[in-house]
């Protein structure tokens, strides 16, 4: 795959949607497909948060189970991609070129945020992965920020995959069906982030906690929240890729930039 590569913000829901028959599983299914081949991944997973941003230089990063209380298959499964210490290099440098401290690390590998989605993306696992870190502790503006620095990557055919949660209220994710219809301040807080993503209102987006219905509801949090202002900081006007619900309380809302 030559060219310019696209941004993509994915909800990655449970780390069971890897093993459940679901619209989400299928639609990331064919995302690979439909994106095309990049030359490497720079993956900004919700499920590591850091003081500052921190880029994985590991050249063998190995899988990480960072949740419990899942099916035993899940603990078996292994996304054997390589990293790509150059890419995370380059990535540093970009951060620096504007006024954006990070860092390395050497031992961590991919954490289920990252390698359940690309392991139905990119099954094969042979395209380079490197993880970006959030800052739950700083503004979505400091995320839209890194998401600018690292736009010229996409000239040089590298994905930007932000992964998170368009909603992410996990009191009411437990002991719901995984088809249960969406719940009404969940489907609310979707439909503003779709409007507000497609008409580009970055602005209300930013001020997501005060302009949003039920923001802090659906984002008690907001590390899964923060992964799309990187990918919106990295791409010009999005588009809704994916939309649906799993237990009730999940969007698995997607978009492109």
């Amino acid at each position: 795959m030559s060219g310019k590569m696209p941004a993509i913000f994915i909800s990655h829901g449970a780390p069971s949607l890897i093993i459940e028959d679901c619209p989400t599983r299928d639609f990331l299914r064919g995302l690979g497909k439909e994106i095309g081949r990049p030359k490497g991944i720079v993956s900004v997973s919700a499920h590591w948060t850091t003081t500052e941003p921190r880029v994985t230089i590991n050249p063998h990063p190995g899988t990480i189970y960072d949740f419990g209380g899942f099916a035993d298959e899940l603990y078996t499964l292994v996304y054997p991609a390589p990293g790509d210490p150059l890419l995370a290099g380059k990535v540093l440098s970009l951060l620096g070129q504007e006024g954006i401290a990070g860092g390395k690390d050497s031992s961590r590998g991919y954490d289920h945020g990252a390698w359940a989605p690309l392991m139905l993306m990119y099954p094969e696992a042979d395209i380079p992965v490197i993880q970006l870190s959030v800052q739950p502790h700083l503004a979505p503006d400091h995320h839209l920020a890194m998401g600018k620095a690292l736009a010229p990557l996409r000239e040089e055919g590298i994905l930007i995959l932000a992964s998170g949660a368009a909603t992410h209220n996990l009191r009411d994710f437990f002991g719901r069906a995984l088809d249960e219809p969406p719940l009404p301040y969940a489907s609310e807080f979707t439909e503003w982030l779709k409007d507000a993503v497609i008409n580009n209102r970055r602005d209300e987006l930013l001020d997501y906690q005060l302009r949003a219905p039920q923001a802090i509801r659906n984002h008690p949090t907001p590390e899964h929240f923060l992964p799309i202002f990187v990918a919106m900081g990295a791409g010009e006007k999005g588009e809704l890729l994916h939309d649906g619900y799993t237990y009730g309380a999940l969007s698995m809302a997607a978009f492109k930039w």
